[in-house]
């Protein structure tokens, strides 16, 4: 029934229902699905993109750079600064007279490494200190035997025995760890531990052997610095962590307190005034070739630090192993010594050491790897593995 003109009588307040077609609300309801899945894909992506690491080095970001690239670089920023840091610390103990001015050196690289912490962290937003000053002095302490002792002992050693020393920093932290902690260690570690010492007592032999200048305080010095770097790890990680510190902070206050420690210890043994004199006769020698050792060792640690965060422990091990090699042959190559093959087949049972120790950390992960490996190389181990899967179905 219509009104006299012509359109629909109203009932009251009822309305004429809108039917809306079956296409219509699919329609609706997929826009709006498509919306939805659209945003969360975006937050999901802004959520990655914040929790992504940032990967920069020297203020060039290498974030946004395929992981081939970034380990490209990484790898030859280690190389590179630390070819030049172990050149640069041999050029100087090779200076006539420097020897006993080791101690000096590492007071000179304190200060520059705690100049560089300052600025990396003047140019950080976060400039607040969070570890305490005590826990910080004994850091420091530490710092300094570790980097102090290993200088030091440069003056009493060829270069590379040091650096085979420095490479088998697991045997203080093993026997530490069993009479300290009373652990118990497995019998791969315990082979590494052994293979380590041999490698070194071999080493150390064909150094005394060949070496007219060898000395055994050098290899008390690079033992103590040993024990020194096996702790400080530890307390630094676990410093860190419970502080939730930046590198930048860590470094800026272990070395400034540490420069402190190793200047009141030069004026109290009355070395300071002659090695300043000294390295006043030889100021290109000693203070400019001491301020590129000191730069080019705290950049290396930094790439370091970034290689682990982005590749793991393992990549960074064998890059920083293959560098010390190459450090120990550029030393021969470089600087005159006698040399003996006992020194390739004693660095070689260290390096069997040092992939013992990954080998015992990473077991769980690399033994489905290493089998499925030996797997692909052995054709027939793989049929029987599949005839025994069969028989155990059956």
């Amino acid at each position: 029934m219509l009104n006299s003109d012509g359109s629909k009588p109203s009932y009251g307040f009822y309305k004429t229902p809108v039917r809306r077609s079956s296409n219509m609300l699919n329609q609706g309801d997929h826009t709006s699905t498509v919306l939805i899945d659209h945003s969360h894909r975006e937050h999901r992506n802004r959520k990655e993109d914040e929790s992504k690491d940032n990967i920069s080095i020297l203020c060039f970001d290498l974030t946004h750079v395929s992981p081939a690239v970034q380990f490209f670089i990484l790898t030859f920023g280690i190389f590179f600064f630390y070819l030049l840091y172990g050149y640069v610390q041999e050029l100087i103990f090779r200076l006539e007279g420097f020897r006993p001015y080791g101690w000096y050196l590492t007071l000179v690289q304190f200060g520059c490494y705690s100049l560089f912490g300052l600025v990396e962290l003047y140019m950080k937003a976060d400039r607040q200190r969070r570890i305490p000053l005590p826990t910080y002095g004994f850091l420091a302490f530490l710092t300094v035997a570790t980097m102090g002792l290993s200088n030091s002992s440069l003056g009493y050693l060829n270069y590379p025995t040091q650096v085979i020393f420095k490479c088998c920093k697991l045997i203080p932290v093993l026997i530490g760890g069993i009479i300290i902690q009373g652990k118990k260690y497995g019998v791969i570690d315990v082979s590494a531990c052994l293979s380590m010492s041999i490698g070194l007592i071999l080493f150390t032999l064909a150094d005394s052997t060949v070496s007219p200048n060898f000395n055994s305080y050098g290899i008390l010095l690079i033992s103590l610095a040993l024990c020194a770097d096996a702790v400080i790890g530890n307390v630094q990680e676990k410093t860190m962590k419970e502080f939730k510190s930046t590198n930048s902070e860590m470094v800026l206050y272990s070395y400034s307190i540490g420069f402190v420690y190793i200047l009141f210890g030069l004026v109290i043994s009355g070395q300071l005034f002659p090695a300043f004199n000294f390295c006043l006769q030889y100021p290109v020698e000693t203070y400019g070739y001491g301020a590129v050792f000191s730069l080019t060792g705290y950049l290396g640690v930094n790439i370091v630090l970034t290689m682990v965060k982005t590749f793991g422990a393992l990549i960074a091990v064998t890059v920083t192993t293959c560098r010390k090699a190459l450090t120990i042959v550029l030393s021969f190559i470089f600087f005159a010594k006698p040399f003996t093959f006992q020194y390739l087949w004693a660095g070689l049972i260290v390096l069997l050491g040092i992939y013992l120790n990954i080998y015992s950390k990473n077991k769980t992960k690399w033994d489905p790897v290493i089998r499925e490996y030996l797997t692909r190389l052995n054709p027939c181990r793989k049929r029987d593995i599949q005839l025994n899967n069969m028989e155990n179905i059956v």
